[in-house]
C-alpha cells in the first residue's frame, strides 16, 4: 500500500487522517499533517449525503445510499466551446434634425425649467442641459421619456440615401469629380462624357 500524501511505500500500519477535510490513509511520516481518525470515530461519524468532486472529472450527479456508500450516475460531458458571437444590431430610427433646439423650445412652452423636467422624467438637469446644447447626444431611454413628457416626436426612420443614376454609354466609362458637380447642380442634365485618351 502507499501512501496519499508523499507516495512511498508504506512498510509499517497505515493510518487514517484527516487533512483540511479529506480523508487519506498515509504514512507516519504524513500522519502529522493532520488529524489522526481513529477506526470507532471513523464509523460513528454522519454520513454527508454530498459527494464533492472535482472540476473537470466526468462524473455527473452523486446520491448516496442508506449505508452512506456515494453512487454515482454518469451524465454525457457537454463539449462547450467558446463562440466569438457579434450583435447584429439594425439601426432603424435617428434622432431628427435640430433635436436639441426642438427639445428646448418645447420646454420653454410648457414652461418647464431644467430642474423641474429632470423630475419630471427623473433624470439630471445637467444632462438636460446638455442635450438641449447639443453637446450630448441623449440615449434611447431618454429619448422615450422626453417623447411621452414633451409630447414631441425625436427619432424617425432613417432614409436610406438613393444612389446616383447615371448613364453608362461605353466600356470603361467612369465618374469624374466634375460630373458629380453637375448632376447635384442640375439632376435634369445628363452629364457629357469625357473622351477616352
Amino acid at each position: 500500500m502507499r501512501c496519499e500524501v508523499c507516495g512511498r511505500k508504506i512498510h509499517d500500519d497505515p493510518t487514517r487522517v484527516n487533512i483540511e477535510g479529506a480523508k487519506l490513509t498515509v504514512c507516519t511520516e504524513c500522519a502529522k499533517h493532520g488529524k489522526i481518525i481513529y477506526p470507532d470515530e471513523e464509523n460513528h461519524a454522519p454520513k454527508s449525503p454530498f459527494l464533492i468532486v472535482a472540476s473537470g472529472s466526468s462524473v455527473g450527479s452523486v446520491s448516496t445510499t442508506s449505508t452512506g456508500t456515494a453512487k454515482t450516475k454518469r451524465q454525457p460531458q457537454m463539449l462547450q466551446k467558446k463562440r466569438n458571437t457579434v450583435a447584429k444590431v439594425e439601426i432603424t430610427q435617428e434622432l431628427v434634425e435640430g433635436y436639441a433646439a426642438l427639445i428646448r423650445v418645447t420646454r420653454e412652452k410648457l414652461g418647464y425649467s431644467h430642474e423641474d423636467l429632470g423630475l419630471k422624467i427623473n433624470e439630471r438637469a445637467s444632462v438636460l442641459k446638455h442635450v438641449e446644447l447639443g453637446k450630448m447626444a441623449p440615449n434611447n431611454l431618454l429619448v422615450n421619456k422626453l417623447e411621452h413628457t414633451l409630447k414631441i416626436k425625436l427619432l424617425v426612420p432613417i432614409e436610406e440615401e438613393k444612389p446616383v443614376q447615371t448613364p453608362v454609354t461605353g466600356k470603361n466609362q467612369e465618374m469624374t469629380l466634375g460630373d458629380i458637380i453637375e448632376i447635384d447642380s442640375n439632376p435634369s442634365v445628363v452629364p457629357k462624357r469625357r473622351k477616352q485618351s
